[in-house]
């Protein structure tokens, strides 16, 4: 659904605003530091439950205190949990609901308390798994802004668009003007897509009025600001425009069918940087997206979850479409590269932002604590960099697509 939004930038820029001191506690949060810097955290895929896992947790909390993000984006499946049939026979669906939603309470405020702890704010994103607790995901945001308290920066800019919590963050300048310097979009990609049968397509998208809800901040920044704001958009499922940068096409021996087209085994291995350790699932449906992030240059880069094992960087036509894994401990991860990202953004130039990977091993290099607790000692941690480095290296030389998940 196509929505014209008429909304001026004042009263956007004042709204979210608003929805931050509401949960903040100040205004304008999110600025760039005295040396002009500005440090990201994504965290993908946590899909954890309740209670969740120490070597998380702790991960978590030693990538925060080694790091000091400005913000912390969780890229959605952020926590995972729920009864059986078997626990929920026989009460109403009242007490269901109840029941259901104490125990994601707990699960996302022992998942914020590390946040919480380290004083650090965070945004979020729902994913496909966030949107089969039971509970809708309204009803789940308004529980992390009460979890998070003053720290919960998420909010739902339009409530009437698809999904739940898309909205925008801008980062003002380190000078302390209210003068977006640069910007964070984030969307609700959604769950399943069906087609007009009701019939399950595979995976969901960012829908057609979220975007033209995007299309509304962007050209209504620039009007603010004389240009178009540099920034980055954060969602849990990734674009479908990906599949032709990462594979080559094989109508005979395809091994991966989508959009028509068949997709072989081999991937196109000069362009990208990073793990491509499984095929990714996009939404089944396209609605535009990329084509209209990328048509005014304002948007350097998407980052996505969803594929736990894979952290691959690419560029398609100017633009950054970059993979963060998981560093679950409840659902499948990589020994390789299970971790977070880390995005440094400069004032000076925030579309030539740096980009690189806080791993689980790096951690257990750094703190002996986290190793014992992981169980892998600092010098298996560091051999696992080793090993992470040659077959990156082989893979590259090789043209293969290799898989090393546990």
């Amino acid at each position: 659904m196509k929505k014209i939004i008429s909304v001026s930038l004042a009263l956007i820029l004042a709204l979210s605003v608003l929805a931050m001191g509401a949960s903040a506690g100040k205004k304008a949060d999110l600025k760039f530091d005295e040396n002009g810097e500005f440090k990201i955290m994504h965290v993908c895929d946590c899909q954890d439950g309740y209670p969740a896992s120490e070597i998380m947790l702790k991960y978590l909390d030693l990538v925060i205190k080694d790091e000091k993000p400005d913000i912390i984006v969780l890229g959605g499946d952020n926590t995972i949990c729920g009864y059986s049939q078997e626990e929920l026979a026989g009460k109403s669906a009242d007490e269901q609901h109840k029941m259901l939603r104490e125990l994601k309470k707990n699960a996302i405020q022992q998942l914020v308390d590390v946040f919480i702890s380290n004083q650090t704010p965070f945004t979020l994103v729902f994913g496909n798994h966030d949107h089969q607790q039971g509970i809708e995901n309204d009803e789940l945001l308004a529980l992390y802004q009460e979890c998070g308290g003053k720290y919960c920066l998420a909010y739902d800019a339009d409530p009437s668009l698809t999904g739940s919590g898309t909205h925008f963050l801008p980062v003002f300048g380190s000078d302390g003007s209210y003068i977006p310097k640069f910007n964070l979009y984030m969307f609700d990609s959604g769950d399943t897509a069906y087609d007009e049968n009701g019939k399950d397509m595979g995976y969901d998208s960012v829908h057609a009025d979220q975007i033209e809800w995007y299309k509304s901040v962007r050209d209504e920044l620039k009007e603010k600001t004389g240009n178009y704001v540099p920034s980055v958009a954060f969602q849990h499922i990734i674009v479908n425009e990906v599949y032709d940068k990462l594979f080559f096409e094989n109508p005979l021996i395809g091994i991966r069918e989508f959009n028509g087209v068949n997709y072989s085994f081999f991937p196109k291995t000069n362009n990208f940087t990073g793990h491509l350790l499984e095929m990714p699932c996009p939404g089944y449906y396209n609605y535009g997206q990329f084509k209209a992030m990328n048509e005014k240059g304002d948007v350097a880069a998407m980052f996505f979850g969803h594929d736990h094992t894979n952290s691959f960087d690419c560029e398609i036509e100017g633009m950054r479409i970059i993979n963060t894994p998981s560093p679950t401990h409840h659902s499948y991860s990589s020994d390789l590269n299970s971790g977070c990202r880390i995005i440094k953004v400069k004032e000076s130039n925030p579309a030539e932002f740096e980009t690189y990977l806080h791993t689980e091993n790096q951690t257990a290099v750094d703190h002996a604590d986290f190793a014992e607790i992981l169980g892998r000692s600092a010098i298996a941690a560091k051999l696992l960099m080793i090993v992470d480095k040659v077959l990156l290296a082989l893979s590259k030389f090789s043209g293969l697509f290799i898989f090393f998940v546990k």
